[in-house]
């Protein structure tokens, strides 16, 4: 079993920057990528950007240039850096880690944290 858990969300004005952190726990031993995703009111939850326990990244072209995930695997920690935010970034944030087959789980899912940016 693993646990998420976000944090960093908040209210920032276009332009501007947040830093997301994702904190897991428990039996870490078996993930293989640890990703972002985020959905706004009334859309589908879409991935933001991902990254393997090999550094390999990951970024949606919406975010590209603006957005950066990083990752210490050996603290269980995985960020996603936010500059030159706008409006339609707006979202709740999910960190999401995938688990190798010595895993039986389809999947984490951590609680979610707001962001919200204002024009």
């Amino acid at each position: 079993q693993v646990q998420l858990v976000e944090s960093g969300g908040g209210l920032a004005q276009a332009g501007g920057s947040l830093r997301l952190s994702c904190a897991a726990s428990g039996d870490t031993n078996c993930i293989t990528a640890m990703s972002w995703y985020r959905q706004a009111p009334g859309k589908e939850r879409t991935l933001v950007a991902g990254i393997t326990t090999g550094g390999s990244t990951y970024h949606a072209n919406s975010v590209k240039g603006r957005f950066a995930i990083s990752g210490d695997f050996a603290k269980n920690m995985v960020y996603l850096q936010m500059n030159s935010l706008k409006p339609e970034d707006t979202a709740v944030y999910y960190c999401h880690a995938l688990p190798q087959l010595c895993d039986d789980s389809e999947g984490y899912w951590g609680q979610g944290t707001q962001v919200t940016v204002s024009s």
